[in-house]
């Protein structure tokens, strides 16, 4: 349950409130919020009489839910927006992993060219073996943040777990929270007081609750800029690298008002297919777009057989514009 207290009382009031019926106090813009486990069915009686408002929920989908705001919420990013009104897709593109001052040299040229406004790039890689490439680490954030200034574009990275959280929060414009980390509380956290959008993904072995549930970790932190990232799940089929879940991303849709963005390249695996993915995600009418891009995929250090060249890269951008165009879509 959510509950709504008029803004006119003290926060020390409110704590009293939230102690006194086991809830948590969210202070909002135009009110405290007051929020309970969602097997609370009535209004405590302590609060009758100083409720403005109040939701009941069948799940713990709440700050996310439709049915408490049914408008899909505006995330800003630099200079445009998704969200909101769902005109803009955004494109967010670049290479698995940062691995030398050149090649993310040539990523951004080729961005900017595109004139596409947000690089990806991993600075802090979580790897299934211990034997591969990790990451550059903080020098890799420094480089980025080198980049922003030279080209003036916006970083997304991820946050690998908790020992670095602070320097992906200093240096990212983005921040992501990646499928193999999307239950770590301590992360969840860092993403909730950072204060900057934050990319989650869906674990490969979770449900569409479970997603949502952890995106209202990180709103009940007071970050509602939470922008879910559907990146394929696991299933029987061992062709590709995972199945992206387009079902799933309708269902979303309907019942959760956070935007929600695809990332192709983590459910294909192979580059052959990541452009059929991307247009098919763009007549969904999705709020963006995840691809990793390459200069020589190569030579990448790590998914190097999902990650587009840079021709493969442009040609299929191109094909996104007549389709993003059709479904009242700009692409940004």
């Amino acid at each position: 349950m959510i509950i709504h207290l008029p803004k006119n009382i003290s926060r020390a009031r409110a704590m009293e409130y939230a102690e006194s019926v086991g809830a948590l106090c969210l202070e909002k813009s135009d009110c405290y919020a007051l929020i309970t486990n969602h097997t609370v069915k009535q209004l405590p009686t302590i609060l009758q009489d100083i409720a403005t408002n109040y939701w009941i929920f069948a799940t713990d989908m709440q700050l996310s839910s439709r049915q408490y705001n049914s408008q899909t919420h505006r995330i800003e990013i630099g200079d445009t927006y998704i969200g909101g009104d769902g005109k803009n897709q955004l494109m967010i593109a670049g290479p698995c992993a940062i691995e030398s001052r050149e090649q993310i040299e040539q990523s951004c040229q080729m961005l900017k060219q595109q004139g596409i406004r947000v690089l990806r790039a991993g600075c802090y890689k979580p790897r299934t073996s211990p034997y591969t490439f990790r990451g550059l680490g903080e020098d890799g954030l420094k480089l980025l943040a080198e980049m922003r200034e030279k080209y003036g574009l916006l970083i997304a990275t991820e946050m690998r777990d908790a020992t670095h959280a602070d320097k992906v929060v200093e240096y990212a414009d983005i921040v992501q929270v990646g499928a193999k980390a999307m239950y770590d509380h301590g992360l969840l956290t860092a993403a909730g007081q950072s204060g900057k959008p934050v990319i989650l993904k869906r674990g490969f072995g979770s449900t569409l609750q479970e997603l949502v549930n952890c995106a209202d970790f990180i709103m009940s932190c007071g970050n509602d800029q939470v922008i879910l990232c559907e990146r394929g799940i696991r299933s029987f089929e061992t062709n590709t690298r995972f199945t992206l879940d387009l079902c799933g991303v309708a269902w979303l849709k309907q019942h959760c008002n956070l935007p929600i963005i695809l990332d192709p390249s983590h459910a294909m695996g192979y580059a052959y297919g990541i452009a059929d993915l991307a247009r098919a995600c763009t007549a969904m009418g999705v709020d963006g777009l995840l691809i990793e891009t390459h200069p020589q995929p190569n030579l990448a250090q790590s998914d190097a057989p999902q990650q587009l060249d840079h021709e493969q890269f442009a040609q299929m951008y191109a094909s996104l514009q007549p389709i993003a165009a059709a479904v009242g879509k700009k692409l940004v």
